[in-house]
């Protein structure tokens, strides 16, 4: 697995070991980060969550676009190790918050993000309370757009939250979210 593009393009991405982790495929995570650069122009400065990190690849392509900071989260011990070695080897500790809990307990960022990546489980139906635990200011900054990865159809939103499309890739169905909150 490597970073598609931006920086870093090219650079392989250290995987946790073990099955816990399902990485977001490299046709998905490129047809995502297309959509993404149509609807923002640039990732120069933005403020990311990689929420369910796993790999930490999704906000580690954001970090290499230009993003200024990101937040990963998982509860996995593999995973979040992972994470840290990958932004390590990027020089881009700096960039990068690292928090080893589960989504749904953790507090929100410093400041809101403009953009949130959320690769919950499959089967673990986590997707609904993982978006409503972020559906509000505190996490998203307005007009924030907010990719959701499922193996079906997506959940009903949350107030606040408005489709902006959908697409699938494989067995994953990408979902982005705009924040009209």
């Amino acid at each position: 697995m490597r970073i598609i593009a931006g920086e870093w393009r090219g650079r392989p991405l250290v995987a946790p070991e073990g099955r816990a982790t399902r990485p977001t495929s490299d046709r998905a995570r490129e047809g995502l980060l297309s959509m993404l650069a149509s609807r923002l122009g640039s990732f120069d400065g933005l403020r990311a969550a990689d929420l369910f990190a796993g790999t930490g690849a999704l906000g580690l392509e954001a970090l290499s676009r230009g993003a200024a900071h990101c937040l990963f989260v998982d509860n996995n011990g593999n995973a979040v190790a992972a994470i840290e070695r990958n932004l390590k080897s990027f020089v881009a500790d700096d960039r990068g918050d690292v928090r080893a809990q589960a989504v749904e307990y953790a507090p929100p960022p410093p400041a809101p993000c403009n953009l949130v990546f959320l690769d919950p489980p499959y089967s673990a139906g986590m997707s609904e309370a993982a978006l409503a635990r972020i559906a509000n200011p505190a996490w998203l900054a307005p007009g924030a757009l907010v990719s959701l990865e499922t193996d079906r159809t997506r959940p009903a939103p949350p107030p606040g939250l408005e489709i902006e499309t959908e697409r699938r890739f494989g067995k994953a169905h990408l979902t982005l979210f705009r924040w009209a909150g």
